[in-house]
Order: structure tokens, then C-alpha cells, then sequence
């Protein structure tokens, strides 16, 4: 390894001049940050620029990551240098990603008979409004996949859950078409198959309450009308009066005493047909 001396600064004040005392030969040498770090012996700060620039991507690898679906901070993290200086490459790409979602919302998605009328923006928004979602709250995004083709996915939340549906976009005439790629794709598409949750009532608590007798709650035997037969048992029938002699003296019979009963008295069948209560003593 051959000694240099240092001649000087070059004359655009970026580079200092080295020369070869033996052959006279002069070298010229970046006065960069590495170089600064050597000059004071930073071994710490000269060892983090090495790791720097090995892991630095050239910036054509970084838009095909930036365009596979990759975002800012993911590229920074995996080559080790900072988002500021990934997003110097990565700006066009994200426009490109932007723009093409854009265009498939306005594409027509593809059924069983062919292109739909609607287009994949309309649809879906019309879905969000039968399941009471919020489409102002959805993002649209769009990547290209190893095939070439642009896959374009839709993130939403409803309720703690994250969701995501994805779509081929073919771009083409009218707008192109969109093809769904997995269930939650599908099931947007088909609005009509959403089933709304049944809510289930809640009931009260049954309260104690103190039984009281109705009409409803006697015995149907009992709530009916008596027969035209009397009742053998019914000790509160009228007792029949027995014609005497005139010049006999006439004596009255003491009524027999009333029978306590619990139910109710049932008037006699005269007094349902006419209509009258008998004198009871």
C-alpha cells in the first residue's frame, strides 16, 4: 500500500488533492462525510455510513417495491435509510397507485352474463348503504402484481373488525372491467344477498302480582248458567209453600238457615227466566 500526501483543496471545494511523492501521480479524493469521520477518528459514525451505503437501494428498485404494493416506511425500514429519502423516488409511483384506483371505481364489474351496467364505485356504495356502513370512511388502493396485472383493494372497519376486498382491474374501453378475488369482493358485488341481523327483544322481569279471581278464571261448570234440574245440594232454593185449611190456623214454617258456601250464590232457574230475584229471608 503506497503513501499519499495531501497537496491541497481542489478548486471546486469538494475535493482535496492527494499525489504520489514517488511518482508524482495525483489522486483526487471526495472530501465527504466518510471522510470528515475518518479525520476525527469517529469509528462509530464511519462503521453506521458503511452499513448506509451497502444497504442503499438504487431508486428503480425502490418505485417496483413502491409499485408491488409496498409503502414508504416498509422500503426505509428493509434498506436502512431514512423515509425522507425514499419518498424523493417513491412520490411518482404513489400517484400511479392513486390514479388507478381511481379508474377502477369507475370499471364495470363482471357477472355471469357479462360486463355490469353500474360501475364497481356505485355497487359497492350501494352495499355499504344496505349494511349501514360508512363509504366516506372506505380507502381505495391499487398495486401491480408479479403478472402485470393491477389488483385493487378496498379497506374499510366496521366495527372492531378491519376489512379488505380485492379486484383484478383490467383497464379498457368504457372504463374496463374488475373481477373479484376473494369472498369479501363478491359478497359487495351482490348487494341483494345481505340478510339484515334479527334483533331479539328484551323482556321484562316477571313482576309478583296478587291473584285475583275473574269471570274467566272460574271453572267453566260454575261460570255457566245453572240447569233447568235443581240442584239437590242447593240448600238456598225457595222452599215451596204448602196450601193449609182456611179455618185451620195457618202457621208459617221458619225458613231453614242459609248454608255458608264458598262460592257464590247461583240464583234458581224461575229467576233466570223471569227475569226476577225471589225474597230471600
Amino acid at each position: 500500500m503506497r503513501a499519499l500526501r495531501v497537496v491541497g483543496l481542489h478548486e471546486d471545494g469538494k475535493s482535496i488533492v492527494l499525489e504520489d511523492p514517488a511518482s508524482r501521480t495525483r489522486f483526487l479524493l471526495p472530501a465527504d462525510e466518510r471522510l470528515r469521520a475518518a479525520a476525527r477518528g469517529d469509528i462509530t459514525r464511519l462503521g453506521q455510513i458503511e452499513i448506509e451505503l451497502e444497504s442503499q437501494m438504487r431508486p428503480r428498485e425502490i418505485q417496483q417495491r413502491i409499485r408491488a404494493g409496498e409503502s414508504v416506511e416498509q422500503v426505509a425500514a428493509s434498506a436502512g435509510v431514512s423515509t425522507q429519502r425514499v419518498e424523493r423516488y417513491a412520490y411518482p409511483v404513489l400517484l400511479e397507485r392513486s390514479r388507478t384506483a381511481e379508474l377502477a371505481q369507475s370499471a364495470h364489474p363482471v357477472r355471469e352474463d357479462g360486463p355490469d351496467v353500474q360501475t364497481l364505485g356505485e355497487v359497492v356504495a350501494h352495499s355499504f348503504g344496505v349494511r349501514g356502513h360508512d363509504y366516506s370512511q372506505a380507502t381505495w388502493d391499487s398495486w401491480k402484481g408479479d403478472d402485470g396485472r393491477w389488483v385493487v383493494v378496498l379497506r374499510w372497519k366496521a366495527g372492531r373488525s378491519d376489512n379488505r376486498a380485492h379486484w383484478a382491474f383490467a383497464p379498457g374501453a368504457h372504463g374496463g372491467t374488475v373481477t373479484a378475488l376473494d369472498e369479501n369482493a363478491e359478497v359487495l358485488l351482490d348487494p341483494s344477498a345481505y340478510r339484515a341481523p334479527r334483533t331479539v327483544r328484551a323482556l321484562a322481569p316477571a313482576r309478583e302480582t296478587e291473584f285475583q279471581p275473574t269471570l274467566d278464571s272460574v271453572e267453566p261448570e260454575r261460570a255457566q248458567l245453572p240447569s233447568a234440574e235443581p240442584d239437590p245440594d242447593d240448600d238456598t232454593r225457595e222452599i215451596p209453600r204448602v196450601p193449609v185449611d182456611p179455618d185451620e190456623d195457618a202457621t208459617v214454617p221458619e225458613p231453614r238457615p242459609k248454608a255458608k258456601k264458598n262460592h257464590p250464590i247461583v240464583p234458581s232457574w224461575e229467576d233466570v227466566l223471569l227475569g226476577v230475584r225471589s225474597q230471600r229471608g
